[in-house]
């Protein structure tokens, strides 16, 4: 009964995250995902090629820190697209609805949040590998 409800809430939570992904606009949010799981990738082979070839470890993480930004400038790019858009709607309607407006800027938001969480998980994994480089070369 344990497992079954905690299951359910698993699945709940996992709606919730969709339902955001969603609302953010399936393409720019596919993208900064895109770029998490690229700096993710690029990270772990740097890690994984610490002790043998720390060159292009460090190569790696040149890679990661670069993916790192585009997510995040993804993600101010298309959260400026989405102020135009629920700018644009707020003018096609004449006199500005704050629900409508609301909305808008939550949508356009949600993509710079995402892009700024990349950012940040990347750079985390990326502070990391850039101490045990420099504790690699200083043993050396």
């Amino acid at each position: 009964m344990i497992t079954l409800t905690f299951t359910i809430k698993s699945l709940i939570n996992l709606s919730v995250f969709m339902n955001i992904f969603m609302d953010g606009g399936p393409l720019f949010m596919s993208l900064i995902l895109i770029c998490l799981l690229v700096s993710i990738a690029f990270l772990v082979m740097g890690f994984s090629k610490i002790n043998k070839a720390s060159e292009k470890s460090a190569k790696l993480l040149k890679l990661a820190a670069d993916s790192s930004l585009l997510g995040l400038v993804m993600g101010f790019l298309g959260s400026v697209l989405g102020l135009i858009s629920a700018f644009d709607s707020v003018q096609a309607l004449g006199e500005p609805d704050p629900a409508i407006f609301a909305g808008g800027l939550r949508v356009s938001l949600l993509t710079a949040t995402f892009g700024l969480f990349t950012f940040v998980v990347a750079r985390i994994g990326i502070l990391i590998l850039r101490s045990f480089l420099s504790s690699e070369s200083k043993i050396e």
